[in-house]
């Protein structure tokens, strides 16, 4: 779950996830910009304002300068807004909403060209460099596969905040899943209180259909052949386990779209605890 792709395969995923991006919102009117999405307090023109600021911030960008006439909010009291990073996320995400989306579409344009310019021409040491990211020190090569797997969390935000399909699968659903699937045993095990012995199967349908087995010991870890029985199978479309471990959905209204198979508790118990990201 861990091999990340190589230096060009990355860089060329993250480039055609930001081009997502651009697609979807790329027609929209003031009013569509203004939709809500999954996300708390945020709308679809909050969405592609957080992605500026994260990549902005990734350039050595300060977030600009409050809007003479925005009223001026302080970020940590909002309830969504937990910790340091939702702190900086919110301050840019606060000052680009005076914007228009045209505006707003124009600065994506923008920065997004110039990360494309500083991700090609990184070399190796660069590329392997330890990095702070949202999960601890990290070669800058993981980290950018976590910012590709967040981008595509905020494809799956913004379709589902406009009614649109989109694909959900392929190579960039993939790689980004790969980034989600390396924390689900700890958060089974910790969130989810998985006790020690069990054995958890999940089997995943629709567009990343695959089926993991993990094992909750002193540590919680995959096992490629388990050599018993499930404690507890969960059978459920794989886009609702992201949505799921990325808060987007309340569990209890998903929770009959859920096939829970051997101890019918544990799995209840599971699936309402797998939230996790920040």
């Amino acid at each position: 779950m861990s091999d990340l792709p190589d230096r060009p395969e990355l860089v060329r995923l993250l480039s055609g996830q930001f081009d997502a991006l651009a697609e979807l919102v790329g027609g929209l009117d003031e009013d569509r910009w203004r939709t809500p999405s999954p996300l708390p307090g945020w709308t679809v023109f909050d969405v592609i304002g957080h992605v500026i600021g994260t990549e902005s911030l990734l350039l050595g960008d300060e977030p600009p300068a409050p809007a003479a006439q925005a009223t001026d909010i302080d970020v940590e009291t909002l309830p969504h807004v937990r910790n340091d990073i939702g702190v900086l996320n919110e301050i840019w995400v606060q000052r680009l909403r005076p914007r228009s989306g045209a505006e707003l579409l124009r600065m994506y344009h923008e920065v997004i060209d110039r990360r494309r310019k500083a991700l090609s021409a990184m070399d190796d040491q660069a590329w392997l460099a330890p990095s702070r990211s949202p999960v601890g020190e990290v070669p800058y090569a993981r980290f950018m596969r976590v910012r590709l797997f967040d981008c595509w969390m905020h494809e799956l935000d913004i379709a589902d905040a406009l009614g649109e399909r989109i694909d959900e699968g392929g190579t960039r659903g993939e790689v980004a899943f790969a980034e989600f699937a390396q924390s689900l045993p700890r958060v089974l095990a910790k969130r989810g209180k998985a006790p020690a012995g069990s054995l958890i199967t999940l089997r995943l349908t629709g567009p990343l259909a695959r089926t993991l087995h993990i094992e909750v010991g002193d540590r919680a870890a995959y096992v490629t052949t388990p050599d018993r029985d499930a404690t507890v199978t969960l059978e459920l479309d794989s886009g609702l386990l992201v949505r799921l471990g990325g808060g987007r959905v309340d569990p209890e209204t998903v929770l009959d779209r859920i096939d829970v198979r051997g101890d019918g508790e544990l799995g209840r118990q599971l699936a309402r605890n797998l939230a996790f990201t920040i």
